[in-house]
């Protein structure tokens, strides 16, 4: 037997080490670890969504194949029709069932390197080829090369994160006008713009393109709960998509592909905003206290981030040196160290005692190490 040739250069997709395999190997309780590797919302759910999980009473009954209350909730959220919406089990399923949808073997689609990996990994998966176009030194997309790479190869799509991952940047609006006015398929991921509130209002509304998908037949808008809800664990994704796709969506969609508890948590997190809204403003404020700090020390340099992160680039010290001198301490940091972020690594923002003791760990190193 033999696996379909186009696996045979396939890169899967490289998880974060699982919380309850490094708790074994480190030999720490889970609550002694400061998990601050993989974005996660260190607040956890609201008490109103861990009571209405406690109260699930139909697990045993397959879910809506439409998510038809969840939807209706978003419809509210969002401002967007629910029509036009779609839920999945995270945003990552509907990366896959958008592409699935428009990719014919080798169509192309163009990738904003460094961004999040699932991008290229879903193309690839969907026989499709991927067109990097790097960002700027500042993690800036570079306007122009998009421009020459639509005229050139004429892609189904363009990813666009806002704001990326793993710097944390966001796009000017003229940016992504400009982009918007190519002729190509825009799939914006709004995965952390509730946390880019500086400008925007209580979750990002001002800022987020999700009521101009119905305007534009070009643009998809996805979203998650897993950041700003604490819902990482229980995978419940949206995105918002112009008429002409969602006949095909739907055909394509997975059945039940929202299960109840991810269902339910859903609903409960969009009737307890004011809780969830309060988390994420403590984030927000912690992240630009952190990012003070983190300038402080001799060997890192950090970026500026409009999300629930920081990306720091690593001088005089290699940073899987960093990741695991960090790691002895029970903190879990990300690691990277591929072409475009050689020697970097990402913070995600914890409560304010997690972040104080990342901070005094990192200097610690620094004295240790006679970093200056």
């Amino acid at each position: 037997m033999k696996t379909a040739a186009r696996f045979d250069d396939f890169s899967p997709y490289t998880p974060i080490e699982p919380f309850e395999v490094l708790s074994k190997r480190l030999g720490r309780d889970p609550k002694e670890i400061i998990k601050v590797d993989a974005n996660e919302n260190p607040y956890g759910p609201s008490p109103k969504i861990r009571q209405a999980l406690a109260d699930l009473q139909w697990p045993h009954i397959y879910p809506d194949p439409e998510s038809r209350e969840l939807r209706t909730a978003l419809a509210d959220f969002t401002g967007a029709p629910m029509e036009n919406l779609v839920a999945g089990a995270g945003a990552d399923e509907l990366i896959d069932l958008t592409l699935r949808v428009i990719l014919e073997p080798g169509d192309s689609i163009i990738n904003c390197p460094p961004t999040f990996g699932m991008y290229s990994f879903e193309t690839q998966l969907n026989a499709g080829e991927v067109i990097n176009i790097q960002r700027t030194p500042d993690f800036s997309v570079n306007l122009d090369a998009i421009k020459q790479a639509v005229a050139q190869y004429q892609p189904k799509a363009i990813f666009l994160t806002t704001p990326n991952n793993p710097d944390g940047s966001f796009p000017e609006p003229e940016i992504i006008d400009a982009i918007l006015d190519l002729p190509v398929l825009v799939i914006l991921d709004e995965a952390y713009i509730e946390f880019s509130g500086a400008v925007g209002g209580r979750f990002g509304e001002k800022l987020s393109r999700i009521q101009q998908v119905t305007e534009r037949e070009n643009l998809i808008v996805l979203r998650t709960f897993s950041k700003w809800a604490a819902l990482a664990g229980l995978r419940v994704g949206y995105g918002a998509f112009p008429d002409w796709i969602l006949t095909a969506l739907w055909k394509a969609k997975q059945p039940y592909n929202v299960n109840v508890a991810a269902n339910v948590a859903a609903l409960a997190s969009l009737e307890d905003l004011d809780y969830l809204s309060g988390n994420v403003a403590r984030l927000r404020a912690e992240r630009d206290r952190l990012y003070e700090r983190l300038k402080s020390v001799p060997y890192l340099h950090p970026y500026p981030s409009q999300a629930n992160f920081i990306l720091c680039q690593v001088e005089n010290i290699q940073a899987i040196e960093i990741k695991n001198l960090l790691l002895k301490q029970g903190i879990m940091v990300r690691y990277y160290a591929t072409p475009l972020l050689e020697n970097y690594i990402r913070l995600s923002i914890g409560r304010p005692e997690e972040n104080k003791a990342v901070y005094d760990a990192l200097m610690q190193i620094a004295a240790e190490r006679n970093l200056s």
